[in-house]
């Protein structure tokens, strides 16, 4: 939580230096790098949902950003080390107090639920009440047991979203600790820098698949 709580502040307040910058109209590098961020992840959404770039985009950008942040936390060095000793069934256990935000699988349920539920919102608006007839249709047997189908298919996707996320990034922060202990100073840099990777592919998957899958929903059933 106290990470969550850092990645969020922190992303706000570059927003609102950005806001200040563009206000002021000032051409920094800081200006400059932010923007091209921020236009190269607009073109990527441009290129899944040419129609709704626009409306989809701040979802997508704030998933993604929270994601990719909160996971490049495992590698601030000493982040696992700040802590308190706890007594649990009698037995003293350290208990940290900063991890990564997705290295705890509270966190990443947190998103997944977001995500989905913005699926189902985005869906309802664009489709009205007609969107929840492939969940409940009562036509036939067939249908209903479609109906049935589908809505196992939205729990599934939730629980891999979550899963999928904490897997990758909790197996991260273990092997770090690990090959730290076993090869300090230079030997976790391979897997520092095969973190970063993991990271964004992570953020990204995450990210765009809440997308596709808000892409899908307001997208008519004929198309």
């Amino acid at each position: 939580m106290l990470v969550s709580l850092l990645v969020s502040a922190g992303l706000s307040l570059v927003a609102i230096r950005f806001y200040q910058h563009l206000k002021q109209n000032k051409k920094s590098n800081f200006a400059l790098f932010v923007a091209t961020v921020i236009e190269s992840l607009y073109e990527f959404v441009q290129s899944v949902t040419p129609h709704h770039a626009g409306k989809f985009f701040p979802l997508f950008t704030t998933i993604f950003l929270f994601v990719i942040f909160g996971s490049w936390a495992e590698l601030l060095p000493g982040l696992d080390t700040i802590g308190l000793i706890k007594v649990v069934n009698g037995q003293e256990r350290f208990v940290p107090l900063l991890r990564a935000a997705t290295a705890d699988v509270h966190t990443t349920l947190a998103i997944a639920i977001f995500a989905m539920a913005s699926v189902q919102i985005y869906g309802y608006k664009y489709q009205g009440i007609s969107y929840f007839k492939k969940f409940f249709n009562l036509t036939n047997p067939i249908n209903f047991f479609v109906g049935f189908l589908e809505i196992i298919a939205e729990f599934s996707r939730l629980i891999s979203f979550t899963f999928r996320l904490f897997g990758n990034i909790f197996a991260g922060e273990v092997l770090l600790i690990v090959i730290a202990f076993l090869l300090p100073l230079f030997g976790p840099l391979p897997f520092v820098a095969l973190e970063i990777f993991v990271g964004f592919i992570q953020a990204l998957v995450f990210a765009m698949l809440t997308l596709v899958f808000i892409n899908i929903a307001v997208s008519s059933e004929h198309h």
